[in-house]
């Protein structure tokens, strides 16, 4: 053991157990302790204070951690998850000194330049096949070959704006590349999730590692994007596949975190060989697509017509130099397992360097020799597609030659004599440990490293971090996000002390803006319905509140006398929304279990509170952390477990507390929220369906016979009782009842001041025409706000609250046809002005 480990104090003694008791693997290099068993210098001074914490406190820390995660949203899906799954974060962050680290930033800097080399030629002048150094079936056999792209120069001459290699040390203690990354890497925004989780639990720990700052690097990654574009201040979008891609939270989350705009395919169109973004003030240019989906999505007009992932005629935009697409459409070429094998050569010929990091030993099997070495030591290799994932004809995983047996390997060598040109052979390597801290201790763990890389000026720079998966598992190869896979945070330790540093411009160089950009018609779409599930959830917790504040001590089950019949009303209006089936609503106690927490009725205020929560997670970026929290906390209110057997008593607390938690919601929209169309369009999603529940609860229980009982009922479903009482020293009145329900523009519960705000946000939204006319949604409104305030309370009758109600319904079918422009509808923001 060194020296400096042992002084005899209890927080070394500590340390001392810690490191006797970690065991690592035999054989296999660990990066904690090293190959004469002594911990590795660099991890001391973490470790130190780590052992430094009693149980409990380290409990905490972890808490911490792992509540970050949670606050923020942070979650990933395995393919075919329908739910994403929380952030599985490693407790304990993998540390590389600094003169590692800089073995390894030259590795993946003369990677990054030669692949790139690689593929301008694949692309362009094709040299390297007419010369025969590079077989042209390993290129042409990979489904990531472009054919309309060959001889197109992508803007600003640059085919990798992001390049990422997964590297893992082998058993000789040297670093080797796995695999590289050039699709559309993933794990970054991660890394960077990884690294603010761990440095808010341990501040202390954090603060004197002298970690190497991330935020340099996305600040070199966001300005090499903005300075391929041909306008000086260029709109960037981040092209997602959507909420159900694997990887949704790392896009929106980098789209705020680069101040990118988060786009989906049907967010875009081509005009005049341009790329637009759809927004709600007709069409923008987008200069640059940072694209998240793979290259043969993209364009369904040239590549793959079955998508609706991409941009139809985006290809053709690329073709003409209008956009610049990062990473370049086709440069996912350079994934194929193929051409692994040929980079230690080309690297010789184009460099004149042999690879300073090299990648896994790799034999493609459609050259003879390599094809009959691969079959020779099939003992001893992993088999693989040559192109893609998995073993073609053999399944979707990588098949290890010493576990088959005689029958399985005739086969498996009959399919790879047979077209070799699909296969690859890989030497089977098990990978280096990191600790991870386990049922009190510390033990080894299989790990994969991704590191990045983006271009500069004045050559590659790699991020000083990365993105590690540690395996479940003491024996890993290959580790991808699953069940049981953790994810650490990376710490690249410097000799000197770290400067902070900041996505945020310096004083000099800030440019004011009020506005956000413009918004999609995508996000205003969400953001409108969010707004009206919120509001859906509000009423249905309101009918339920009102019930059980009825029958509380009250015996109304025969439905006779005027208090039976208001409860017989609710409980059919739960009926009407969806909250309860019919079956259910025998007796209110069973009601008010179905419509308050049934997962199956499409109109409780569970279900309603998920689809809000649904519909927020495709807009997280435009979302503040709070409002993500208190959507959460709405959808564990109204789930809990003992949701079958509430008394009417409880069923009316947990109403309570859930409308408590709508109304912080609301809350926020109203105090923390930019006054810009976001905001607007949320809000006019709560105003259409208060004004549409509201006219649906006055035909209910304001009837020209309805009982005293049916209006108080009434204020009740509307806040007004104390504004009421108030107001008329009487008990409750049909016309005074109707006026402030309906037409009163002072309260904020009524119709008419739905209506009122309604106006004010559309008038306030940007207009497609230059004519002076005002668009149909305007005109409705306007036409509807003259008519409220024209009724006479005493001349208000059921038909007009009907009629309401359908001008309420036409007025948001029009907002949706003008502004959330999708699908069949989406040609025509440009209807009036052209191009915007």
């Amino acid at each position: 053991m060194i020296a400096s480990a042992r002084t005899g104090s209890k927080s070394v003694r500590r340390l001392d157990d810690l490191i006797e008791a970690y065991e690592p693997l035999p054989g296999i290099p660990d990066e904690f302790i090293d190959a004469a068993g002594e911990p590795r210098p660099h991890w001391l001074p973490f470790l130190r204070h780590f052992s430094g914490l009693d149980a409990g406190e380290r409990d905490h820390r972890f808490d911490l951690a792992n509540r970050h995660m949670r606050d923020t949203g942070v979650s990933y899906r395995s393919y075919g998850d329908i739910d994403a799954r929380p952030w599985p974060l490693s407790h304990i962050p993998l540390l590389i000194d600094e003169a590692e680290w800089q073995q390894i930033a030259e590795g993946i800097t003369q990677r990054a330049g030669l692949i790139e080399t690689v593929l301008a030629d694949v692309y362009g002048k094709n040299e390297l096949v007419s010369a025969g150094r590079l077989p042209a079936a390993a290129v042409t056999g990979s489904a990531d070959l472009l054919r309309p792209l060959l001889g197109v120069t992508p803007v600003g001459g640059q085919h990798l704006n992001l390049y990422a290699a997964d590297i893992g040390r082998g058993p000789d203690g040297r670093w080797w590349v796995l695999g590289d990354r050039t699709q559309a890497p993933s794990g970054a925004g991660y890394a960077l999730e990884n690294r603010l989780a761990m440095s808010r639990a341990f501040p202390d720990i954090y603060g004197e590692l002298n970690a190497e700052r991330l935020a340099s690097f996305f600040q070199t990654f966001r300005s090499g994007l903005a300075g391929q574009a041909k306008r000086a201040d260029p709109r960037i979008c981040l092209l997602t596949p959507g909420p159900l891609n694997e990887t949704y939270f790392e896009h929106a989350y980098l789209a705020r975190y680069l101040g990118f705009l988060l786009v989906e395919g049907g967010d875009l169109t081509m005009r005049g060989s341009q790329i637009h973004v759809r927004t709600i003030a007709g069409l923008k240019r987008a200069d640059v697509i940072w694209r998240r989906i793979d290259a043969d999505f993209a364009d369904p007009l040239e590549l793959n017509g079955a998508s609706r992932l991409g941009v139809p005629g985006l290809v053709d935009a690329v073709r003409a130099g209008q956009v610049v697409v990062g990473n370049a459409l086709g440069s996912g070429l350079m994934e194929a397992r193929a051409l692994m094998s040929f980079l230690p050569m080309l690297c010789k010929h184009l460099t004149g360097e042999a690879l300073k990091m090299p990648n896994i030993a790799t034999w493609w099997c459609g050259q003879p020799r390599q094809r009959d070495e691969a079959i020779e030591r099939l003992d001893r290799l992993a088999i693989m597609s040559a192109f893609g994932d998995g073993v073609p004809g053999f399944g979707n995983e990588p098949i290890v030659g010493a576990t088959l047996g005689p029958a399985d390997k005739a086969t498996l060598t009959a399919a790879i004599a047979a077209r070799g040109v699909d296969f690859v052979g890989q030497e089977v390597a098990r990978l280096s440990t990191t600790p991870v801290w386990e049922n009190g201790r510390l033990v080894p763990r299989p790990f994969i490293l991704r590191v990045f890389a983006t271009p500069t000026p004045t050559g590659w720079k790699v991020m000083p971090g990365g993105f590690c998966r540690i395996s479940n598992q003491p024996d890993a190869r290959a580790i991808s996000m699953g069940t049981g896979v953790q994810s650490a945070d990376v710490c690249i330790l410097s000799e000197k002390p770290v400067g902070a540093m900041s996505l945020l411009p310096t004083r000099d160089k800030v440019s004011i803006r009020r506005l956000l950009g413009n918004l999609p018609s995508r996000a205003a779409d969400n953001l409108f319905w969010l707004g009206r599930y919120l509001e859906r959830t509000e009423a249905t917790l309101r009918i339920a509140r009102c019930l059980s504040g009825r029958v509380i001590g009250a015996s109304v089950a025969d439905g006779s006398g005027p208090g039976g019949q208001t409860v017989s009303r609710l409980m059919a209006l739960l009926v009407l929304w969806g909250a309860v089936d019919k079956d259910d609503s025998a007796t209110p106690t069973v009601a008010l279990n179905a419509a308050l927490h049934s997962a199956t009725h499409f109109g409780s205020a569970s279900s309603l509170a998920r689809e809000a929560q649904r519909t927020a997670s495709f807009i997280q970026e435009r979302l503040s952390g709070d409002s993500t929290r208190l959507i959460a906390s709405l959808v564990k209110q109204l789930g809990r477990s003992d949701r079958s057997s509430l008394s009417e008593a409880e069923a009316f607390a947990r109403a309570d507390e859930a409308l408590s938690i709508v109304a912080a919601v609301s809350g926020l929209a109203q105090e923390n929220v930019n006054r810009v169309a976001g905001w607007r369009f949320l809000d006019i999603g709560r105003r259409i369906e208060r004004g549409n529940n509201t006219c649906r609860f006055a035909r209910t229980f304001a009837g020209s016979n309805g009982p005293a009982e049916d209006l108080d009922a009434l204020l009740d479903l509307i806040d007004s009782q104390i504004t009421y009482r108030s107001r008329y020293l009487v008990g409750v009145a049909l016309a005074p009842v109707r006026d402030m329900v309906l037409l009163d523009p002072y309260n904020p519960r009524s119709v008419a001041f739905q209506v009122e705000r309604m106006s004010e946000h559309l008038a306030a939204l940007p207009s497609l025409r230059n004519d002076g006319i005002a668009e149909e949604p305007l005109r409705l409104v306007r036409v509807l706000e003259a008519e409220i305030a024209a009724v006479d309370a005493a001349d208000l009758d059921l038909a007009k609250i009907d009629d309401v109600d359908g001008k309420l319904y036409g007025l948001s079918q029009a907002i949706a046809k003008r502004y959330f422009l999708q699908g069949a509808l989406s040609s025509g923001l440009d209807k009036y002005m052209g191009l915007a």
